[in-house]
């Protein structure tokens, strides 16, 4: 028999740490909350090293994501594709901004190629990087795929204004760790 539904999850702890009424003004702390998941979705041993958050036009969260990858066998658990899988859902909407709102992804480590190619279509009007993609690859044994040569461009034609290097020490911490002490779950 073939499986007819798909049935993803974040874990448990997520609900109990994300504070979604709080105001994240800035690069910085939305960055860092994205960091923050990252941190904690290793140390909880509920996934990979990367987080992410997607913001509405206020600041505030419309969904999270962790990287879900292994404690779910599928490889698009991603956490830029939880988090706008979550937010697409919670908005009833595959497009964030059709409505003109505006939304924002703050990721702990710039997005692989698949994950490049949902921010794409994903309805996002600002991009947040912390880690680059050769720190993830230097740090880890992750391989992050083939991106255009001028990604960057592709996202700014496409009217997603792209900022990186956000607390991106931080955001490296969190590799090497997990980098230096392998896969845990």
């Amino acid at each position: 028999m073939l499986y007819a539904q798909v049935h993803l999850t974040l874990p448990p702890w997520v609900h109990e740490t994300v504070n979604t009424s709080a105001d994240y003004a800035g690069d910085e702390a939305k960055v860092g909350l994205a960091i923050e998941l990252s941190a904690l979705n290793v140390d909880l041993g509920t996934g990979g090293p990367f987080g992410a958050v997607v913001f509405d036009g206020n600041d505030r969260i419309v969904a999270v994501g962790v990287n879900r990858v292994v404690p779910l066998n599928t490889s698009v658990a991603h956490a830029e594709m939880m988090a706008y899988m979550t937010a697409q859902l919670r908005l009833q909407r595959f497009r964030l901004n059709e409505d003109g709102g505006r939304f924002v992804l703050a990721t702990s480590a710039q997005p692989c190629c698949q994950c490049f190619g949902a921010t794409v279509w994903a309805g996002i009007d600002e991009l947040l990087i912390g880690a680059r993609a050769e720190d993830v690859e230097e740090l880890t044994t992750f391989d992050e795929g083939p991106l255009p040569p001028d990604w960057i461009g592709e996202l700014e034609r496409r009217g997603i204004a792209v900022r990186r290097d956000i607390r991106r020490e931080e955001a490296c911490a969190v590799l090497r760790r997990y980098g230096e002490s392998g896969p845990a779950y």
